[in-house]
């Protein structure tokens, strides 16, 4: 626990034993069989070292740069472990709220980290301005976990400097149509941006992403990692996911998304009328806040006595992730996955039930 919060808390440590998951943001019905089968057809070769050369060519073709710029990893967890051994930054800054794996890498590796918090007032809204000029490593998520606020690349481009690191984490950028807001394989000093296949895909247990940035940065994150550290299967994955059909298939899957989420984002109760535009804030007559405007698949809302409603929820079968272990949030918040809509009826009509109707205003 750093400062309150749990860093190393998760949303999977919250469901189990025959729980709906609204806790966890992996697209349901994954993996597809397809992959299943390419990923299966690879155990053959486990006798072998896994070679990384075709899989580094697919992910490079995939975003279009050359394979120097693509390092394999092992998650996106083990991307922010290599960025916190490989560089040694005098002014480190994670934005927040947003995924607490980096600050937790960086502060095992012994770095100072600096907090910027963005606030629900503003939509949580990246201000480039609030970012001090000194620091020299900068994390930010697009979109983020848990807000689900897509940043401007414009905006995160202005971090950019030459004598500084910055670290986009785009675990679930290929969850919005078209990926428009995406800095990957963008020419920019200093970018590294960081993928995984675990959320469109369901690979959280095998374990894949990558990271995209320039040649002597790749060295840099490479000199740290370990020998074959991303397994014959997960490099299967990687090709299997990089190719014109998994693209299309991630593509309609966003678009699934975006739907499945504006009927989510109603069923709440928490639409336009309470503040869904950015930088709005709670809209009376409701008593669920929505704070900027969702882009990923989850959602995050402030309703009051939420710590209580979550575990009433999870006495009535759905898990629902907390908000008090992520840095500038508290008790009254709860992030809540993207289902199917008849997932999200039924999940509603036990919302509405226990909320008892009250449309106090936050």
């Amino acid at each position: 626990m750093t400062d309150g919060f749990e860093l190393d808390h998760h949303g999977d440590l919250e469901v189990g034993g025959g729980l709906v998951d609204l806790a966890v943001n992996v697209r349901t019905g994954t993996p597809p069989a397809w992959l299943v089968d390419e990923i299966t057809a690879s155990l053959s070769d486990l006798a072998a070292y896994p070679r990384q050369d075709a899989a580094v060519a697919a992910v490079a073709a995939r975003h279009r740069v050359t394979p120097d710029r693509v390092l394999l990893t092992a998650g996106a967890a083990e991307a922010f472990v290599l960025v916190a051994r490989a560089f040694r930054p005098r002014h480190a800054v994670v934005v927040h709220p947003q995924f607490t794996e980096p600050e937790a890498a960086l502060r095992s590796a012994g770095h100072v980290v600096d907090r910027v918090i963005l606030r629900p007032e503003d939509g949580f809204v990246l201000d480039p301005g609030a970012v001090p000029a000194d620091a020299d490593l900068v994390v930010v998520g697009n979109p983020t976990n848990p807000t689900s606020v897509l940043h401007r690349a414009d905006e995160l481009r202005e971090l950019a400097r030459p004598d500084r690191i910055l670290v986009v984490d785009e675990a679930f950028m290929d969850a919005v149509p078209g990926e428009p807001e995406s800095l990957a394989g963008a020419s920019i000093p200093g970018l590294v941006v960081i993928r995984s296949l675990t959320k469109t895909w369901g690979l959280a247990g095998l374990r894949v992403g990558y990271v995209l940035a320039a040649a002597g940065l790749v060295e840099q994150l490479a000199a740290v990692q370990p020998h074959w550290p991303v397994s014959t299967p997960a490099l299967a994955a990687a090709i299997a996911c990089s190719n014109e059909h998994a693209l299309s298939e991630a593509a309609r899957a966003a678009v699934d998304l975006d739907r499945q989420r504006g009927y989510l984002v109603d069923a709440l109760g928490a639409g336009a009328g309470a503040g869904a535009g950015a930088g709005a804030g709670a809209g009376a007559g409701v008593g669920v806040g929505l704070y900027g405007v969702p882009r990923g698949p989850f959602v995050l809302v402030r309703v009051e006595g939420a710590d209580i409603l979550r575990n009433a929820l999870r006495e009535r079968g759905y898990a629902v992730r907390r908000g008090d272990t992520f840095p500038g949030l508290g008790v009254d918040w709860l992030r809540i996955a993207v289902r199917p809509e008849d997932v999200t009826d039924a999940f509603a009509k036990v919302w509405r039930d226990l909320r008892g109707g009250t449309e106090s205003a936050l």
